[in-house]
């Protein structure tokens, strides 16, 4: 059985479908997914499928592109952590894309809210002892760097967790590796353009390594461009077995024991 290690079912698209959803996971031997919040506002709806439905868990965090939304405090992180299901801190990180377009032109130096709520999430992770779920976009450098400044960097981990959608080149990916990160691979690793993430995908250990869809986004060939939805992270692993001229089997088996060693206490798919 695979397993989905990220996914946002309380978007729409698919929190109209949960039930057609795990239909579909049934069918193509995903056991498992674990649910992303991206604000304290969706929490509850994202805590509830997971109470909901025995073969979903969930995370709590702010997205670090969010906006507008209620800023989370570490008191209120590390509580709604200790929650049934909630296995991980996140989706946390730092988001630097485009900038001047999406953010009214301001600079780097104007993202220091994004960065400090990156922080709080950090300490969150390593007081609750549950790992981070990692988004970074043309931010790679300051991402390890805060992680790094935080003690998370590979000698005095407390959290520990996975760059989720992981986008980037061998030499990040050795970085990510030896802070003693998983790495976890979308979609795009289908995708015809994305040669060099395909070379990562042959290089990470494969008792380092989780797949997930980040659906309903970034659905692999052959359905690139239609709403994604866990089901298809079969696609993923078929291509990254492939890939390492592997059986999909073995690598669904490693993965899902990569997921149940990182996050502790989750079931046996």
């Amino acid at each position: 059985m695979l397993t989905d290690s990220h996914c946002h079912l309380s978007y729409p698209g698919l929190i109209e479908n949960i039930p057609a959803v795990l239909t579909a996971m049934q069918t193509a031997q995903v056991g498992r997914a674990l649910c992303i919040c991206t604000t304290l506002e969706e929490f509850d709806t994202v805590h509830g499928l997971a109470m909901q439905h025995d073969n979903l868990w969930c995370s709590v965090g702010v997205h670090p592109d969010n906006e507008g939304v209620h800023e989370p405090a570490l008191e209120e992180l590390t509580a709604l952590a200790q929650r049934p299901r909630v296995i991980a801190i996140g989706e946390t990180g730092l988001d630097y894309y485009q900038m001047e377009e999406r953010k009214g032109g301001r600079s780097i130096a104007d993202m220091e809210w994004q960065r400090e709520r990156f922080r709080t999430h950090i300490r969150a992770a390593r007081q609750t002892r549950k790992p981070l779920v990692i988004h970074t976009r043309d931010s790679t450098a300051a991402t390890l760097h805060i992680l790094r400044e935080e003690g998370e960097d590979g000698r005095h981990n407390q959290a520990g967790g996975v760059f989720h959608c992981f986008v980037e080149d061998q030499d990040v990916a050795r970085q990510v590796l030896d802070m003693g990160y998983y790495i976890s691979f979308s979609g795009i690793v289908t995708f015809k353009s994305a040669r060099t993430l395909q070379e990562v995908a042959r290089f990470v250990p494969l008792d380092r390594m989780l797949v997930e869809t980040d659906s309903p986004y970034l659905a692999p060939v052959p359905y690139r461009g239609k709403t994604n939805q866990p089901a298809y992270v079969a696609h993923v692993a078929h291509h990254i077995a492939g890939l390492r001229g592997m059986a999909v089997d073995e690598l669904a088996q490693a993965t899902s024991a990569n997921f149940n060693a990182l996050f502790q206490g989750v079931n046996a798919p």
